[in-house]
């Protein structure tokens, strides 16, 4: 067990992480914080869920459940060091684009919503929405500075003027 842990160790540290596509440290560190306090609130309010005897609130809950569990793997891998492919696993979403881990974060918290639109899951999976709103706005990419939207209005405006005085001097 010990040999394959540190094969999987070195299959980590070497394989370049999709995440770099201009994500900041900190920006980066707060998603995955997100990550795990969205799985900390699927768990207890999946809990919560759980406790009835409607059976859709059950499947929402157990849903959550495993929401919470999934977000761990995949942020925070060293909660699930008893998993023996949790490395693995995690290696393999971080090297997803930002976009991919935006839809599927928030594709598996609105799953519960449509089973069970109760407050529990609202509250419940609006953690876990939020991250895969960070990861949504970080493939959106960084916002450009007025400089260069001023030069690329000042464009337009040149190329409709242009496009103005070409049609005026072809009616001549």
């Amino acid at each position: 067990m010990s040999g394959s842990g540190g094969a999987s160790a070195a299959a980590v540290s070497s394989a370049p992480p999709a995440q770099d596509e201009g994500m900041t440290w900190w920006y980066r560190w707060l998603c995955r914080l997100s990550g795990v306090l969205g799985a900390a609130s699927c768990a207890i309010s999946g809990l919560f869920n759980c406790v009835t005897i409607h059976p859709l609130n059950i499947a929402a809950g157990v849903w959550m459940i495993m929401n919470a569990f999934i977000l761990l793997l995949c942020e925070a891998p060293f909660c699930c060091q008893f998993i023996e492919f949790a490395n693995t696993v995690a290696e393999k979403v971080d090297r997803l684009r930002s976009w991919q881990k935006a839809v599927f974060y928030c594709g598996m918290a609105i799953i519960p919503i449509v089973i069970s639109l109760t407050l529990t899951t609202l509250l419940g999976n609006a953690i876990a929405f939020a991250t895969g709103v960070l990861y949504g706005l970080s493939a959106l990419g960084k916002k450009g500075d007025a400089i260069s939207y001023a030069r690329i209005q000042q464009q337009k405006q040149q190329a409709d003027e242009e496009k103005l005085t070409d049609t005026l001097e072809g009616e001549l």
